[in-house]
């Protein structure tokens, strides 16, 4: 790939089960639409990755305004360049961040954020759930573990523990595949787990939204039930203890902490954004941005030994759909975030959005793949040598490591 450089938790009652005390490796906390895994090997070094599921557009959120084929496929969905009301955050000449990404754009400022760009896994499916099997599982078929969890069984156990077999904070009923394997698992479940979120809430008042009897019940009734207007559109985050924001934060605390973990699975649901997603996205953008912000203020000096992965199962069209969204795609963004990372770049190998240059004619092209990107963290991060990463992602000889991500 080639470089473009461009100038403990929160308090809460919890029900906890006999085997996940007895287990523990790994687990998951489900809060709302966001859920997060936990595991605790004997490193100081920190990962995290968080997931993204539904799809993010990368075009939206790291937006190549300099490309003059960019205002033709996007329609209303180009935001203004940087320096206009509303503009996108520049990123050097070319790239600029989606407004509501102001947190992050900080960090890219600071060194502390790079952006890979044009970037895919090594599948070509636009199914939602084949896609997240391979990104999850880091093969090019379904297997029932994830390559998270091949990480975790290669570090090492702290004194006293049997390999493989680690203090975990395990909350939530399920495990996502990403950290699903051989390691025991463990877990237990907020005391409000399974309450709604606004997605279902948006759901239901678009249903009724047109019908003359149940569309104005439904409406007064959910503002009675505090979801404003914003809320209920998309165009404004959900404010509740249990947001992605809330999560990461007591997510950054536990890794803080001398005996806390040092692997978290995140996820983040609501990328889905087949129409309106000129309102819709800034919702999801903001808490995204407000979750590795919170990551970053609660990791406290922890943050020089931390990588935030952030990821999704593939991109969008290129160009604006009838219903002002966009559809399935291919190339999209992936983000990079810590102190142990050498940021204040955009890591691509720009294809360009003009005639010839999209991928089926209608999605970005990828020239980078995920599994090189990710190997390239876990080489430096915790020393892994070809081998290793080789069981990590099986068949995947021809994804090298991309070099020069970490701090040295």
């Amino acid at each position: 790939m080639s470089i473009l450089t461009l100038p403990r938790a929160t308090s809460g009652a919890v029900t906890m089960t006999r085997r996940a005390a007895l287990l523990g490796l790994a687990g998951a906390m489900t809060f709302g639409r966001s859920r997060v895994a936990l595991a605790t090997p004997a490193t100081e070094q920190r990962l995290v990755v968080v997931l993204l599921r539904g799809a993010l557009d990368g075009l939206s959120a790291v937006q190549p305004y300099g490309d003059p084929a960019l205002a033709g496929l996007r329609g209303d969905l180009a935001m203004p360049e940087p320096g206009k009301e509303g503009g996108l955050l520049d990123l050097g000449g070319f790239f600029g961040l989606h407004p509501s990404l102001s947190g992050m754009a900080n960090l890219y400022k600071s060194g502390d954020l790079a952006i890979a760009h044009a970037i895919a896994g090594h599948y070509r499916d636009r199914s939602h759930f084949a896609a997240q099997d391979f990104l999850e599982s880091g093969a090019d078929h379904r297997l029932s573990s994830g390559w998270l969890n091949r990480v975790a069984a290669l570090l090492p156990a702290r004194p006293g523990k049997a390999p493989g077999v680690e203090t975990a904070l395990a909350v939530g009923n399920t495990v996502g595949l990403m950290l699903r394997g051989s390691a025991p698992v463990g877990a237990w479940l907020p005391q409000s787990f399974g309450k709604p979120d606004a997605g279902l809430y948006q759901a239901l008042a678009r249903l009724h939204a047109t019908d003359p009897v149940t569309g104005i019940a439904v409406s007064e009734g959910l503002k009675e039930r505090g979801f404003t207007a914003g809320v209920l559109n998309g165009s404004e985050p959900q404010q509740d203890r249990f947001s992605f924001p809330s999560l990461a934060a007591a997510v950054g605390k536990l890794l803080a902490s001398a005996d806390g973990p040092r692997i978290a699975a995140m996820e983040m649901f609501g990328w889905d954004t087949h129409n309106a997603q000129l309102a819709r996205l800034p919702g999801v953008l903001t808490q995204l941005d407000r979750g590795i912000t919170a990551l970053r203020e609660n990791t406290g000096a922890s943050w020089s030994r931390t990588a935030v992965l952030v990821l999704t199962e593939f991109g969008r069209t290129a160009a604006i759909n009838g219903t002002k969204g966009t559809d399935h795609g291919t190339g999209t963004v992936a983000f990079l975030a810590g102190g142990a990372v050498a940021g204040g770049r955009v890591i691509t190998d720009w294809p360009g959005l003009g005639t010839g240059k999209l991928f089926e004619n209608r999605d970005l092209m990828p020239t980078a793949d995920l599994r090189s990107f990710i190997k390239g963290v876990l080489a430096a991060h915790y020393r892994f040598d070809g081998a290793r990463l080789a069981g990590i992602f099986p068949d995947s000889a021809d994804a090298r490591p991309t070099s020069g991500l970490l701090r040295t």
